[in-house]
């Protein structure tokens, strides 16, 4: 393949198969050839990122990323995501593997967020146990100049069932379980919009997005970026050109 770009997932391989089905149906296509040029790693044996981020004696999931960028990075792609939001833990060590671009999904979000609600000051975020524990959303998202709304022990012992128990060990969404903790976000904690801060939960909005709430979802941004970058790449534009723009600086 001339141009490609490399997709880091299997974390879970559920949501990461979302992820790769958003990328095949919104190109739009005529043929076989419209397609992306894309090489998927779905590394199912990566560590549990949750677990390693409460109790560092868990074992680490970087050595197993990093194996993956530096494969990759051997063929040379125009640039690679990281379809996991969790995995971001360890987003500086991994990009400084290798001079291919690593997207940010989460900094493209919240940068996202900002473009579509200006006037909003704050923004619910649910997510697993292990990205509310690192507080990188809250990060972005505090430097972005807006306030971050948890939901309380209720919503993320829902948020975790979903995620877990539905999602990763029994593989189905659990559409009316979503659907109220969007509900009890906007409702009990006066969330207009929610940030589906796990590829689990994009997933849920994937399968179930009957719902009358606004919602900000990494991956479906990360799937619409991705989309745009390979195909101006392959009608000739310059890789490091139309990536710049969205290699966000951390704040």
């Amino acid at each position: 393949m001339k141009h490609f770009f490399s997709i880091i997932g299997g974390m879970g391989t559920i949501a990461t198969e979302s992820y790769v089905r958003l990328l095949n149906h919104q190109v739009k296509i005529t043929r076989d050839q419209d397609y992306l040029n894309y090489i998927l790693v779905n590394d199912a044996e990566v560590p549990d990122r949750t677990a390693y981020i409460k109790d560092h004696r868990a074992p680490s999931f970087f050595p197993a990323l990093k194996a993956d960028i530096l494969g990759q990075a051997m063929l040379k792609p125009d640039f690679m995501v990281l379809p996991c939001n969790t995995a971001h833990y360890f987003y500086d060590d991994l990009s400084a593997l290798s001079s291919i671009p690593l997207l940010h999904m989460m900094r493209i979000a919240v940068h996202r967020f900002k473009e579509l609600y200006p006037r909003e000051r704050k923004i619910g975020l649910i997510a697993t146990e292990g990205s509310i524990y690192d507080r990188l959303y809250e990060q972005e998202i505090t430097a972005a100049g807006c306030e971050v709304v948890f939901g309380g022990p209720d919503i993320q012992q829902m948020v975790t069932s979903l995620i877990y128990t539905h999602i990763k060990e029994q593989g189905v969404v659990d559409g009316p379980l979503y659907h109220r903790i969007l509900q009890k976000m906007h409702d009990d904690y006066g969330c207009n919009v929610v940030l589906l801060g796990c590829t689990e939960l994009s997933l849920a909005q994937e399968k179930s997005p009957d719902h009358p709430y606004q919602v900000i979802d990494p991956q479906a941004i990360l799937a619409e970026v991705t989309i745009k970058l390979a195909l101006a790449i392959r009608h000739g534009a310059n890789p490091q050109q139309v990536i710049a723009p969205y290699l966000y600086q951390k704040s």
